[in-house]
């Protein structure tokens, strides 16, 4: 089959090359970047994007869009130091738009870098000992796993192992730090000996995690290891999930997202030799027609569990093993002071969309870089968005306090449990792909919910509601109790069903809602599940229980009474 127009782009790059270092050249015409360079700079950190809220009035003017790029950095395990942390704070002024942002991928990214700034920016976060390298891109993306600092054999792993994943399964091109830190080149494009010539069909993200911790949300991953133990606490082995992702099309059934299925059991010591293997599978068979069928997770759909565990065994050169029965999933609360357990505590601090921002009273960013650089914290970006500041003295407890609420910034307690866990991607005016508004309409949107739930007693309930401005789901929507997708500018598909755990897909109730009617739409399921659900009952697991058609039928008496 003829390959995308991407996949040509790659083969000719010369080892993501390509156009880059010309097209951002100060002397280098100013608009748009050429599809090339666009394409490639993904796989360097970055997005071209534009101002989506003047691009009519400039266009008819006669000007030319307000051009800007999105910078990524790669935190693996979101792990950061307080030295880290305060480099990256500096960079929001000196090169971006004053604000950093929690990714759903546990990364940092800055928005608003100008064309001359791109170079700078990238190799200032370079020297701050990380990496814009593959934190986009066809590439094994930021390594997610429990944010959780507990100081335990199992967590000590999953964060080693993270790391381990996150270094080995970089490109080996030196075109990054030719580009952008100046590095001489010696010779011709270094061979991929993982990714080959073209990289992989498209993008591959990797989550780690304990049955008891899956906040990383790990069967929403191309692949995931999911830690077993004993009932010492010894690892005894990861049972291998493959075939995760969020991306769908609206109004194209042959897009969808999916659920990891879990493919095999490995043991103890495998974990890079099996990623590395999965890679390959997907390098391999991944579709590189049609980059809307690229993901694995079609691979997996298609084929099944005893074709990929057959690839892989042939790969490997020897059987792997079937895989057991999942466990049981739970998500604990990270936010609030929590043991270390070796002496020092973590504070977890909810953070709306994840936007580290100063908004008036609330200076929620000084206040992150201040904590960092007086009482030595080092934070950890977590799959919610939130930051842990871990590594806290017992005697630095009550300073921390005082500082937050000195600068305004809500504690956790201030927050409902459905705001504290709720999920929202950046959307407009920056993001390209956006049909709808995702962050600004944020609480809006919760705020109707909440709302509801304190109208039938239960806004005390943990309830995962994810927003995205567009079906692509970076915010993880479709695992939500409720999912809300953008369609179209102002309008809203509903979805219920998942569950809280991550383990399940819910399922579209009402398309097209009215942003305003968000909460209205829900009101007869939260009734019901009021009235009707079983002890400890999720909202996703009632309208699961339900099932898809009776959940719509219960909607019908509200849409009609419009």
């Amino acid at each position: 089959m003829k390959p995308s127009g991407a996949e040509i782009i790659k083969s000719e790059s010369a080892g993501l090359r390509g156009p880059i270092a010309a097209e951002i050249s100060s002397e280098a015409a100013r608009g748009g970047l050429s599809e090339a360079a666009y394409t490639l700079l993904k796989f360097h950190g970055t997005y071209e994007q534009f101002d989506r809220d003047t691009a009519t009035e400039r266009k008819q003017a006669g000007q030319d869009k307000e051009w800007s790029f999105m910078v990524r950095v790669r935190a693996p395990g979101g792990r950061l130091t307080a030295a880290q942390w305060g480099a990256l704070d500096a960079l929001a002024d000196r090169f971006a738009d004053g604000t950093l942002r929690i990714t759903s991928r546990q990364g940092v990214q800055f928005h608003g870098i100008l064309r001359d700034n791109l170079k700078p920016s990238i190799a200032a976060v370079d020297a701050a000992l990380l990496t814009t390298l593959a934190a986009c891109g066809d590439v094994v993306r930021n390594v997610v796993t429990t944010p959780a600092p507990r100081r335990d054999a199992i967590h000590a792993r999953l964060e080693a192992e993270a790391f381990r994943l996150s270094s080995a399964l970089l490109p080996r091109t030196r075109a990054h730090h030719e580009i952008f830190l100046d590095e001489e080149p010696v010779g011709p494009a270094e061979a991929e000996p993982l990714y080959g010539p073209t990289y992989l069909p498209r993008k591959f993200k990797i989550g780690l995690a304990h049955p008891s911790d899956n906040t990383p949300d790990v069967l929403a991953n191309d692949l995931g290891f999911v830690m077993q133990t004993d009932e010492t606490g010894a690892i005894t082995g990861w049972i291998v999930t493959i075939g995760g992702g969020m991306g769908m099309t609206h109004n194209k059934p042959a897009t969808y997202p999916r659920i990891a299925d879990a493919v095999a059991l490995i043991g103890p010591d495998e974990v890079l030799e099996v990623a590395e293997a999965v890679v390959r599978l997907s390098r391999d068979h991944g579709d590189r027609s049609d980059r809307k069928h690229a993901r694995l997770k079609y691979v997996l759909a298609e084929r099944g569990v005893e074709w990929a565990r057959e690839r892989l065994s042939a790969d490997l050169g020897r059987p792997l093993q079937p895989a057991p029965p999942l466990p049981r999933f739970e998500i604990p609360d990270h936010l609030g002071w929590h043991e270390q357990g070796d002496g020092r505590w973590w504070y977890g601090l909810h953070v709306p969309a994840g936007r580290v921002a100063d908004h008036g009273e609330i200076r929620l960013r000084t206040a992150l870089r201040e904590a960092a650089a007086v009482l030595g914290v080092n934070p950890i970006a977590t799959s919610h968005q939130d930051v842990l500041l871990t590594d806290i003295r017992p005697e630095d407890r009550a300073a921390l306090e005082a500082l937050l609420r000195f600068h305004n910034v809500p504690l956790p307690e201030a927050f409902t449990p459905v705001a504290r866990d709720m999920l929202a991607c950046v959307a407009l005016p920056t993001c390209g792909q956006s049909l709808a508004e995702g962050e600004r309409v944020r609480q809006p949107i919760l705020e109707q919910v909440e709302t509801e739930l304190s109208r039938v007693g239960l806004l005390g309930e943990r309830i995962s509601l994810r927003l995205t401005g567009c079906p692509n789901g970076c915010a993880r929507p479709y695992q939500g109790d409720i999912g809300v997708v953008g369609k179209s500018p102002g309008m809203y598909v509903v979805f219920v069903g998942g569950d809280f755990a991550g383990t399940r897909l819910n399922f579209p109730i009402a398309d097209k809602v009215p942003l305003n009617r968000v909460g209205a739409t829900l009101a007869p399921l939260l009734d019901a599940w009021a009235a009707g659900r079983d002890p400890t009952e999720g909202f996703g697991d009632f309208c699961a229980r339900l099932g898809a058609d009776a959940c719509r039928a219960a909607l019908v008496p509200a849409i009609a009474a419009e």
